[in-house]
């Protein structure tokens, strides 16, 4: 809940996105072999975390809650944490890594497409003299063939590039979370998920 403090700033509440499962195999991807600490979460457990973190503004913090059976320790709660914290930070470096061939992708199609548009206009300009509606045609064919070859770079410059940073940024926050692990889930049945 927010609450404000003595300067009159929100403070940012934290979120808890909860989780039940029956053991901890169900968590983590039954086909990775690496070590505890480093490997992947199941993708249906990712993509719940994931799907219900997005619903939460970007600058408030989230707090897991994985429901067991039975309490693993203290120790089982520390690695957990950082097999879930390896994982999330692994997904935002690929997400940097999208973002980066992205850009180079806009880059080159912004040189290709702004090449061909030169291109059409000069080529309209040389059909200038060309009267009727042939060259009319022509000259209004080349003018939109210019700007549908600008088509890829203005989409990637205005609207592709968002998307990733914002899972980036997602993928970083959730890469810093606080895990919790807690044996009640027979006394509270809670709900797969929530925040409060």
């Amino acid at each position: 809940m927010n609450a404000a403090d003595a300067s009159g700033k929100k403070r940012n509440r934290t979120h808890k996105v909860e989780v039940r499962l029956e053991n901890l195999q169900q968590f983590f991807n039954s086909m990775d072999p690496s070590p505890f600490y480093e490997r992947d979460l199941d993708p249906d457990a990712e993509h719940f975390i994931l799907s219900w973190t997005e619903e939460f503004p970007l600058h408030e913090p989230v707090r897991l809650v994985l429901y067991l059976a039975e309490d693993g320790g203290e120790k089982r709660q520390t690695d957990v944490e950082e097999a879930v914290h390896n994982h999330f930070r692994n997904q935002a470096r690929l997400a940097q890594l999208e973002f980066r061939r992205l850009m180079r992708v806009g880059s080159r199609s912004l040189a290709i497409g702004l090449a061909i548009l030169a291109s059409c206009i000069l080529a309209g300009r040389l059909l200038a003299g060309q009267d009727g509606p042939l060259g009319s045609l022509l000259r209004q064919s080349l003018l939109i063939g210019g700007w549908v070859a600008m088509w890829q770079p203005m989409q990637i410059y205005l609207y592709g590039w968002w998307p990733v940073r914002r899972r980036q940024r997602i993928y970083e926050k959730l890469g810093c979370m606080q895990v919790e692990i807690s044996a009640e889930a027979k006394a509270r049945a809670p709900h797969p998920a929530s925040s409060r």
